[in-house]
């Protein structure tokens, strides 16, 4: 693959030192924007919308597409605001069907936690990790990466999130009781909470066997039932935003259309107008 161009380059720059983006998605930015510039065997900032359109053409799959247009749109409103470019591409995104987040309810959480067996330090773990993901809302990569320190009376220190922005966020008293239990069970001592039978940091496999085996689904999913729970219980959708740590509302009002569903199924089952038809 050739060399970015210089406009590449300065794009590349901004998103690694003054965004401050993770690894992972600067390696999608980099990834789409040079795949495309090899493509087109000249700079991007040197296309013009029929030409990006021809290159973007070759993806069926609209997910792969949207990432893309995501990437090229970025590009360009970087490119304006530095003035190297007049006039600002924009390019649309193709519609996808919106598949609503899965989450679980409260009921079948406390069924999973009664199954675990807390006799042992392993079992406190078990119990403690699930509580803290359902109260938390963390994502497993930020959970993973706690320290006993990051938790300060009833408020958790998120140092890891993504985009290496830090945030701070209430704890139920529940979950700190359960880490503190687990913490004081276990042999050895460990700068992580989350920790494997060896005492090293739990793995994010170990840590999806742990949700798998007792509630049936992957971390992520709490992450889901604790928003959907906030959401559903009236919470503004912007302090659900700052709680889950989006850099974008439009990604937090996915939980918006769970609760309408869960407004639409109470009026199917409850109401008598929606039960039978009035002649």
């Amino acid at each position: 693959m050739q060399s970015p161009s210089n406009a590449l380059e300065a794009f590349f720059e901004y998103i690694t030192v003054t965004k401050g983006l993770s690894k992972k998605t600067l390696e999608a930015y980099k990834s789409d924007l040079l795949s495309l510039e090899s493509a087109a065997q000249k700079p991007l900032i040197e296309l013009g919308s029929d030409e990006v359109f021809s290159l973007l053409a070759k993806y069926e799959n609209k997910r792969t597409l949207n990432r893309k247009l995501s990437s090229v749109n970025a590009f360009f409103d970087f490119c304006h605001k530095k003035n190297f470019l007049e006039e600002k591409l924009r390019f649309k995104a193709s519609k996808i069907p919106k598949n609503l987040p899965k989450f679980l309810t409260f009921e079948h959480i406390q069924k999973g936690l009664s199954l675990i067996e807390r006799t042992n330090w392993i079992g406190q773990r078990d119990y403690a990790l699930i509580v803290f993901l359902y109260a938390s809302g963390a994502r497993i990569s930020e959970a993973l990466e706690l320290k006993p320190e990051d938790i300060e009376e009833e408020w958790l220190r998120i140092r890891h999130a993504k985009g290496q922005k830090e945030r701070v966020v209430p704890l139920a008293k529940s979950a700190i009781v359960a880490i503190r239990n687990y913490i004081d069970a276990r042999p050895f001592e460990s700068e992580y909470v989350w920790c494997n039978y060896k005492g090293g940091k739990l793995s994010r496999i170990s840590a999806f066997g742990i949700t798998k085996k007792y509630l049936g689904v992957s971390p992520h999913v709490l992450r889901h039932s604790y928003a959907t729970a906030l959401v559903s219980g009236g919470a503004d959708l912007r302090v659900v935003q700052e709680l889950l740590g989006h850099s974008s509302l439009l990604t937090t009002q996915i939980y918006t259309h769970v609760q309408k569903q869960e407004l639409q199924d109470t009026l199917l089952a409850c109401h008598p107008m929606a039960q039978s038809h009035m002649s």
